[in-house]
């Protein structure tokens, strides 16, 4: 199974896998029914960060209301439509999002789980992003620091280039991230870009994606 963080409410133990976490940045923007939710995802290309099905979406959409993550707030008919069931985010729901977020930005070996992260950042506040990326370009630094170590050695043992070129690969990764991460913190810092889940609450571009979706 691909569940990632673990956190306890009210005794039962519920951890989230990747499109709980969607499901609930979703509804941080406001209610919604899984097929807004489903239309959202699509037209912000989410299928780039995880596979997205009807079906793993309603079973999700279970499961987290049965663990009180999110509430059922009204149903409508419209037509020949089938009976729509529109979604709140709870306040454990929200803490449960924040914890994740803030958690899988600061971690390294979960590449997958990071991109998600990275995409729902805006759901922390600035300091929060800024402290979790410190956490994680430190660890990050010093892997680059025993990668490229480790290069120089072998090269002076004159290991064959052929067996170093994974190693060489992932050297270059570990150094251009750094890199990014410095640059963003700076960026985010200095406040050259609006941030946080109502940053763009009010454009245009938001209004009319989520009119689209409500069709």
């Amino acid at each position: 199974m691909d569940y990632l963080s673990a956190t306890i409410w009210g005794g039962t133990m519920h951890r989230l896998t990747p499109m709980s976490v969607m499901i609930l940045a979703l509804l941080r923007e406001g209610d919604m029914h899984p097929y807004e939710r489903v239309r959202l995802m699509r037209a912000r290309r989410d299928e780039r960060l995880l596979a997205i099905t009807n079906g793993t979406l309603y079973h999700t959409v279970g499961r987290l209301r049965r663990a009180g993550l999110i509430d059922e707030v009204g149903s409508d008919r419209e037509g020949n439509r089938p009976e729509r069931t529109t979604y709140s985010l709870t306040d454990a729901g929200r803490d449960a999002l924040i914890t994740w977020l803030r958690r899988e930005l600061s971690i390294i070996d979960r590449p997958a789980e990071f991109r998600i992260a990275l995409a729902e950042a805006h759901n922390l506040e600035s300091a929060d992003v800024i402290e979790a990326l410190r956490l994680r370009r430190a660890v990050l630094d010093e892997a680059h620091v025993s990668h490229r170590d480790g290069l120089t050695g072998a090269r002076h043992k004159n290991v064959p280039e052929q067996v170093l070129v994974e190693f060489e690969r992932q050297e270059v990764l570990l150094d251009a991230e750094l890199r990014w991460i410095d640059s963003l913190i700076d960026r985010l810092e200095a406040e050259e870009f609006p941030w946080g889940p109502s940053a763009f609450e009010y454009s245009d571009r938001y209004r009319a994606q989520r009119k689209a979706a409500q069709q």
